[in-house]
């Protein structure tokens, strides 16, 4: 058998957790001196609401070892024989080393046991490991073996599509979550930054003006990029406004021919103490091989508007 484990910035609903057996290990969220482990000690609106009123912003610190081993040892005495961790981008915490550490230290104290352990440092953010880990589930569940269910986790990680926008970047510029790059590149502009992930860091990929016009580019990308034989569903992360997650929805199925399930999730403490206030994300695999970054993405919008420019002129002389 074999047991699905992640840290808490997976970000996946209670039912989902629930519904597969996840075993999770929550961050630590320091507020004003007062450590609380990611939704268990609090929850995510009663964090945002603490975030408004705070002068300086919340810390979080990595599970500890300790809370991984207590997730192998249920896992083993449940009856399960192998373990995949799936844990949040070695390049903005120190969640998958704690968790290569506790399998270290299961090892040493159990030398003759047989279970195997793999952990997956996804690269991502928030449901990017949380896409890995329900993908990981549903394969279970259709008899993949745990040697497949690696292969998958490392083929596909670096396919994992993670489209991020925020009310305010000062955070993710404090706490080291955005490349050296794009950072002064968001302190420059004055319109709202699309970013992405970029060997494990957050990157500026677009520029936008209004959310209208994220949710657009949202919806563009996903029809040019998406992998239509892998992603089965797609997970639209928020901080604090549903609505705006029920709108990225609704466009996407007006808009396009997408039929699998689109989840809408919370992104918890953790996460949130970064992305902060109006966070809207979303996750999916797109094809191999497929370019990103701020200059590429506006170059090719130029081309477009220039192609467009040269077609409605030509539509025009004709008439």
């Amino acid at each position: 058998m074999i047991k699905i484990m992640a840290d808490s910035t997976c970000d996946l609903s209670e039912d989902i957790i629930d519904k597969y057996n996840i075993g999770v290990a929550p961050l630590n969220i320091i507020i004003e001196g007062k450590s609380y482990k990611d939704k268990i000690d609090i929850q995510p609106d009663e964090f945002y609401e603490k975030q408004k009123t705070l002068d300086e912003n919340p810390t979080t610190s990595m599970p500890s070892p300790d809370e991984y081993l207590k997730i192998i040892d249920k896992a083993v005495e449940e009856g399960y024989t192998e373990v995949l961790c799936i844990c949040m981008s070695s390049g903005t915490s120190g969640s998958y080393q704690s968790a290569v550490i506790a399998k270290d230290y299961y090892f040493e104290d159990n030398k003759d046991s047989n279970i195997k352990i793999h952990v997956v440092d996804s690269l991502s953010m928030s449901h990017g490991s949380g896409w890995l880990i329900i993908k990981s589930a549903q394969l279970i569940e259709e008899g993949y073996s745990f040697d497949e269910l690696i292969e998958f986790n490392e083929s596909y990680k670096t396919r994992v599509k993670h489209f991020l926008c925020v009310d305010d970047l000062d955070n993710l510029i404090k706490s080291g979550r955005l490349t050296n790059a794009s950072a002064l590149i968001g302190k420059l502009l004055r319109i709202k930054p699309i970013m992405s992930m970029k060997k494990g860091k957050g990157a500026i990929v677009a520029k936008v003006r209004g959310m209208k016009k994220a949710l657009n580019y949202y919806v563009d990308e996903f029809v040019r990029r998406v992998d239509k034989d892998i992603t089965n569903f797609i997970i639209i992360g928020y901080t604090t406004k549903i609505k705006i997650a029920h709108d990225l929805k609704d466009k996407i199925k007006k808009e396009t021919d997408f039929i699998g399930d689109i989840y809408i999730m919370q992104m918890g403490a953790a996460v949130g103490t970064h992305v902060g206030a109006g966070g809207l994300s979303m996750f999916f695999i797109e094809k191999g091989k497929m370019k990103d970054g701020l200059v590429k993405n506006e170059i090719r919008n130029l081309r477009e508007k220039r192609k467009e420019i040269v077609n409605n002129s030509l539509i025009h002389n004709k008439k």
